[in-house]
């Protein structure tokens, strides 16, 4: 059911943004487990606390419905920006589903934001009703001693791994016999614990862990993702492009043995050539000028390494009109977490994974009433709801695919959220 506040709309919400020093740590300065944030080595975005909130049915227009509730969000707010950076004033964190068929889509403009470019600037931004006090105020306390879950019991999804390397195999089947050239496979697994899960502290573990990717939590989604779905800076957008997929050595030279491997792949460098086949074909019309990578990189994180492209361009006719939100929507869903083409894949990975994934491998990010934003892929991720935790993983399935190496995959990209639930 929907509260009074998603029914009637926000009102006029009364938004205030001052500097404040240095705080460190975002993700400490959370007093409450209800936590928004957006993390990068240390800059972002962390919130608590709900001003107004929308959550959007089932349908392509999900995006669409939800920036317009949005548009009238900000646009009936007063507000009182100081610091008039990107993240500064109303900003709205959201999460949305991978699948058109699936309801749960969400749009929340949290009571405080705290704020931190990375630069030594910082700013904390309080939303209101007229009357209500202040949520808060500076200085913050740093939130200690939080309890980690305990009594953890794990237990299958909706396809243990011999079902699930079936999957693969069929997959594989159907991309040999010329029905499409890529899919992507998830699989999920799921996690009990004898009390209510804090989010907190398992952001807090995320972005110490893995400080090179994006911590984010949004309505209870929580994770750590490698891939930045779309920038907006102005009329500047980027993204980086993940696909292909290895581990980590257990020592330098395996490590680098692995990287070369990786870079020399011609299933891993199909696979991520794909990936990058869609963003460009989704942004380019968009954009006046847009630069790809000629060749992908290697990318490493602390349990695997990717290749990696970066997108740049620069938004065609004064870039004001499509906010970061709405290019998320452009570029979804892009064949690092579908497939291609994509009505196909979409069409087999509902028929083979046997599940919802719900907000697994959608859009999470935020964006302000200016439109700029950083939205990024929900992977390496997990759905909290009070004592469990939904984890999820995927891999990019193409004609040299082999199901055991990608059910070992998925072992090694659920790690960080089972890391981060296990202490």
């Amino acid at each position: 059911m929907l509260s009074r506040r998603e029914r009637h709309g926000a009102g006029r919400l009364l938004v205030r943004t001052a500097a404040v020093p240095d705080p460190g740590d975002l993700l400490e300065r959370i007093p409450q487990p209800d936590v928004v944030a957006w993390v990068h080595h240390g800059a972002g975005l962390a919130g608590w606390g709900e001003a107004v909130r929308v959550t959007l049915p089932a349908g392509e227009d999900r995006f669409t419905a939800g920036e317009k509730w949005l548009r009238s969000v900000f646009d009936a707010a007063d507000v009182d920006d100081q610091v008039q950076v990107r993240g500064s004033g109303p900003v709205a964190f959201g999460t949305f589903t991978f699948d058109a068929s699936s309801d749960g889509s969400v749009l929340v403009v949290p009571r405080v934001v705290l704020g931190r470019d990375g630069r030594g600037q910082a700013w904390l931004t309080t939303v209101n009703e007229p009357g209500e006090e202040a949520d808060a105020g500076w200085p913050l306390p740093a939130s200690r001693g939080l309890s980690s879950p305990g009594g953890l019991r794990w237990q299958d999804g909706s396809l243990p791994g011999p079902l699930w390397e079936q999957a693969v195999a069929q997959a594989v089947t159907a991309i040999r016999a010329g029905h499409l050239r890529k899919v992507v496979l998830a699989r999920d697994v799921y996690a009990s614990a004898a009390a209510e899960i804090d989010a907190r502290i398992l952001v807090q573990r995320l972005a110490a862990r893995y400080p090179d990717c994006f911590t984010f939590a949004c309505d209870g989604m929580i994770g750590a993702t490698p891939e930045l779905l779309v920038r907006r800076a102005g009329r500047e957008v980027s993204a980086l492009v993940l696909g292909g997929t290895l581990p980590r050595g257990g020592d330098p030279a395996e490590d680098l043995a692995l990287g070369e491997e990786l870079l020399a792949s011609a299933k891993n460098n199909e696979e991520h050539a794909y990936a990058v086949d869609s963003i460009r074909e989704a942004l380019g019309p968009l954009c006046e000028a847009l630069d790809v990578d000629a060749r992908p990189s290697l990318l490493k994180f602390p349990n695997l390494q990717h290749l990696g492209t970066r997108v740049r361009g620069t938004l065609a006719g004064g870039g004001t009109t499509r906010s970061a939100l709405a290019l998320a929507a452009a570029v979804h869903p892009p064949a690092a977490v579908c497939g291609t083409p994509t009505g196909t894949a979409l069409e087999l990975i509902r028929e083979l994974e046997q599940m919802d994934r719900e907000r697994y491998a959608g859009p999470v990010g935020w964006v302000d009433a200016d439109g700029n934003g950083e939205w990024g892929i929900a992977l390496r991720c997990g759905q909290l709801s009070g004592r469990t935790a939904r984890l999820f993983a995927g891999c990019g399935i193409v004609a040299g695919s082999e199901p055991a190496a990608e059910l070992a995959e998925t072992l090694v990209k659920l790690q960080p959220m089972r890391g981060a639930l296990e202490g």
